[in-house]
Order: structure tokens, then sequence, then C-alpha cells
């Protein structure tokens, strides 16, 4: 049998802030959006130009209180060609950004960026 990824799912606080992050940090476009007013959710779905992977970010109308990020999830991640430019481009929009890192007895390849809910991207040299 073959499986073919599909989404990630995240819930978000702020379905504004959310996609502000992933359209202009990170360059996703908005795919789709489903709204269910009478249960009180949207659901918006993104992906980079290749379509062929997406994140939905699930708003749950008026929620009382963050979500808690279980200690089992680490991240997800993207590629950028310009690192350090892009970087640079997170920190200048107010994103929480670490060092450049890499692994050990390798040079600088990734640094992580949060976005508004407290979800780790790491951003990889590609």
């Amino acid at each position: 049998m073959k499986y073919k990824m599909l989404h990630t799912c995240i819930r978000v606080m702020d379905l504004e802030k959310s996609l502000k992050f992933y359209k202009e940090a990170v360059g996703l476009i908005e795919t789709r959006r489903n709204d269910f007013p009478d249960h009180e959710f949207t659901l918006v779905y993104l992906s980079d130009d290749s379509g062929s992977y997406e994140i939905e970010l699930t708003y749950n109308y008026n929620p009382k209180e963050p979500y808690v990020i279980g200690n089992g999830f680490s991240h997800m991640a993207v590629a950028v060609e310009n690192l350090e430019a892009s970087r640079e481009r997170h920190q200048e929009m107010g994103y929480k950004v670490t060092d450049l890192m890499g692994l050990p007895g390798n040079p600088p390849k990734y640094y992580f960026v949060t976005d508004p809910d407290g979800y780790d991207i790491e951003v990889i040299r590609a």
C-alpha cells in the first residue's frame, strides 16, 4: 500500500496573525478555506508553489486560553536559498529567531523562527 502525505493541522488562537506569519514570513499561499459558523470553527489550508503538502490552520472561534504544544511535537521545516537574508528578514518582522546553527561538526545550516502560537519553524539552507 502506498500513502501520500496531505497536511499537518495546527490549532491557532488568532487566525489573522497566523495567516500573516505563514503568508509573509514563510511565503505560503492560501489554497482553500472552509468556514463552519454553526460549529464555530474555520479551517484554512496553506501550501507552497508545488501544492504537494499543506498546513491546515484550525481556528476555533473564541478560544479561552492558548493551546498547549505537546512535548512530543518539535517543529516543521522549510527550505530557503539565502539563509542569512531570511533570518535577518524574520528578525526585522519582529519574530523570535534563534542563532544560525549546524549539526555537531558541521557549518551553520539552519535556524528556527517561532510563529504567533509558539510553533517552531526550522528554516534550512536549500
